[in-house]
């Protein structure tokens, strides 16, 4: 698929550059470049990779210095100094921040490292030189952090091969993936198309770079640590070796996003056989399957389902329009986990320690992440799902007004559903959703009223 960077170039230097790259990566698949570098300190790459980086709005590194603060600097003085850097080769990466963020839904806590800002915009501009390169050679199957592509677009795969048949499903996730890489490994990968050995070089320094963790710089010899622009490529480039090797004919539909993966079989036969297969090309690549997240899943009528990206999957049967047998298809809504998930951030905006803030904020912070939320899960069976958040929200508000008016929660009731004809401005969900159907695209607009859950 091709990159984004191959359309609209004739006007935008930095595209025309990445569509230049592309093209020449697809014509010749053996072709290693070999003069990279001067790419990544050209002002137009770096100054488009601030960009990226002021968009994402991340936060400070070890050195505490703020975008507000880059600001203030002077981005045109930021960027010389990184341009006159990484032209002379005294270019070093700071270590890394290391934070705990919790995983949606459950107890646990992913690590996060993030690189200062002016690291970030190197890695984001090193991005833009490699990505087009690679992209030329990743394969249909991989979705996660590619141009174009989105988690809509691997769910529908899922769609299209259940319906096909393929109901026999391995689901697995990479452990530790980002962490475990192998570094040695990893550049053996890229210089299968890069030969420029100052880029490599330049890689390398970021690799090495180290996470400042209690006090301590800890410099592993292995990872590619999340919260850096540069990571999932290169966690894509790695596993790409993954979806090369992989015969659909014999082991099935391999659909994978980043270090989550499933295979899409005929049989059990066929799926006991691929996730025999995909355990051996992990261990090849230093890698293994998580445990507690790898199983063979039958998806049949009446049967369990399985998660994947943020749904649940069920095969269901619709109900016909005289009463009848319906036809059966994959279902899928929002998963146990993405429920908590929303629950846990509705509570946050409405807890105790927020009583002093006026109701309008509240109720405009909740819709704000009910829109985000809601536009990813929009695409399934979610209307059930939805107004069970919704309703969650309508009484997390009901007693953020009590506890802010010191009444009961009754008044908080009385004060949405008859104090305000709108329900004091929450959103409603309704109506929004737009059901999966096999080998249709994703992207259509919503019918009104919803859609038949099961």
């Amino acid at each position: 698929m091709a990159s984004s960077a191959t359309v609209g170039s004739d006007s935008d230097p930095v595209r025309a550059l990445q569509h230049a790259l592309y093209r020449a990566a697809k014509v010749d698949p053996r072709r290693r470049f070999h003069a990279l570098r001067d790419k990544v300190f050209r002002r137009d790459v770096l100054w488009r990779a601030w960009v990226a980086v002021r968009a994402n709005n991340g936060a400070p590194g070890v050195d505490k210095t703020t975008l507000a603060e880059i600001e203030q600097y002077g981005i045109d003085r930021l960027l010389d100094e990184l341009a006159s850097e990484l032209r002379e080769g005294t270019y070093r990466p700071l270590p890394l921040r290391r934070v705990w963020i919790p995983k949606p839904g459950v107890k646990e806590r992913r690590p996060l490292s993030i690189p200062a800002v002016r690291d970030r915009i190197v890695q984001s501009a090193t991005k833009i030189v490699l990505e087009p390169i690679f992209e030329a050679d990743m394969a249909d199957c991989s979705f996660g952090f590619r141009p174009k592509r989105s988690p809509h677009d691997a769910l529908q795969v899922l769609v299209d091969e259940a319906w096909r048949g393929r109901r026999w499903v391995v689901e697995t996730d990479i452990a530790n993936c980002f962490s475990a890489i192998p570094h040695e490994e990893l550049m053996q990968a890229v210089e299968e198309r890069v030969s420029d050995h100052a880029m490599l070089g330049l890689l390398r320094a970021m690799l090495r770079a180290g996470v400042l963790s209690d006090g301590v710089v800890r410099r592993e010899v292995s990872g590619t640590p999340q919260g850096g622009p540069i990571s999932p490529l290169l966690c894509n480039v790695y596993l790409h070796r993954i979806d090369r090797a992989w015969d659909v004919r014999v082991h099935g539909v391999l659909v994978r996003f980043a270090d989550d993966a499933v295979v899409m079989c005929r049989s059990r036969q066929q799926a006991e056989a691929a996730l025999a297969r995909l355990r051996q090309l992990l261990s090849e690549l230093g890698l293994e399957a998580k445990a507690a997240k790898t199983r063979i899943v039958h998806v049949t009528e009446g049967g369990e389902g399985l998660d994947f990206l943020g749904f649940h999957h069920r095969w269901v049967r619709a109900e016909g329009r005289t009463g009848g047998k319906g036809v059966a298809f994959l279902a899928r809504w929002p998963a146990d986990k993405a429920m908590q998930h929303a629950r846990d951030r509705i509570r946050e905006m409405t807890g105790r320690n927020r009583a002093v803030l006026r109701v309008e904020r509240i109720v405009g912070e909740i819709n704000a992440f009910l829109r985000g939320w809601a536009g990813y899960f929009r695409y399934g069976n979610s209307s059930q799902r939805f107004e069970k958040i919704r309703t969650y929200a309508v009484m997390r508000i009901a007693g953020f007004l009590a506890k802010k008016h010191k009444r009961r929660r009754g008044f908080g009731r009385w004060v949405i559903a008859f104090a305000s004809d709108n329900q004091l401005g929450l959103i409603r969900l309704d109506g929004t959703v737009v059901a999966p159907r096999p080998f249709r695209a994703w992207r259509v607009t919503p019918k009104a009223g919803g859609e038949r859950r099961r």
